[in-house]
């Protein structure tokens, strides 16, 4: 599904909401038979209980921290609070790289992108990883395995051009190297799940 689209069926669910909640003042029910991440929303909600749109990205790094993500639901639940529509939430969030709308993969992968690992080839790194795993940066595979973000810089420069995996830095890193660095992960992911099983 596209953002447009998301978009279009989030609103509606504000618009919704906000019909159903007349006469809200900014406090939200907790505890009312919601599901834990709606729970968890409104708990940071009602730490602003008078807030307006310059609440609102505070409001997000808050719920992001503790969902690893926006969810739709999430931005619902913003433009309820704000009385903000979700296409305004959602301009605001995208303008913004460090906000994800997936959750991330049990393998995060981050694309260092600062001056020395651009200088040494870290576009091409980038497309590699585009390529092998079909997902853009911000994305999560459909297995939920891998998930890539762009980040502007590590801190790693003598390691460059450099990636991390869940905090595991892999230096020297070339497009030739991304399909080994994918399927070194898949095969741990394996591991993992066969020791699990016993």
């Amino acid at each position: 599904m596209n953002n447009s689209t998301q978009e279009t069926h989030v609103e509606k669910d504000v618009h919704d909401n906000q019909m159903n909640t007349v006469g809200n003042k900014n406090a939200v029910e907790v505890g009312t038979n919601v599901n834990p991440e709606i729970e968890t929303i409104r708990s940071i909600l009602n730490r602003y209980p008078h807030a307006h749109r310059d609440s609102l990205i505070p409001i997000l790094q808050e719920v992001q921290d503790l969902e690893g993500y926006l969810s739709p639901k999430c931005i619902v639940e913003v433009g309820r609070h704000l009385m903000l529509p979700t296409s305004k939430i959602y301009g605001v969030a995208t303008f913004y790289n460090g906000f994800r709308f997936e959750k991330k993969g049990r393998f995060h992968i981050q694309i260092c992108r600062g001056t020395a690992c651009h200088v040494k080839g870290s576009l091409g790194v980038l497309k590699a990883f585009q390529q092998s795993l079909d997902i853009e940066a911000g994305r999560t595979t459909r297995d939920g395995l891998f998930s890539l973000e762009v980040v502007a810089c590590i801190g790693a420069c003598g390691l460059a051009p450099v990636i991390s995996v869940n905090g595991e830095f892999h230096a020297a890193v070339t497009p030739d190297n991304v399909r080994k660095i994918i399927k070194t992960y898949r095969k741990r992911a394996k591991e993992q799940d066969h020791v699990e099983e016993k």
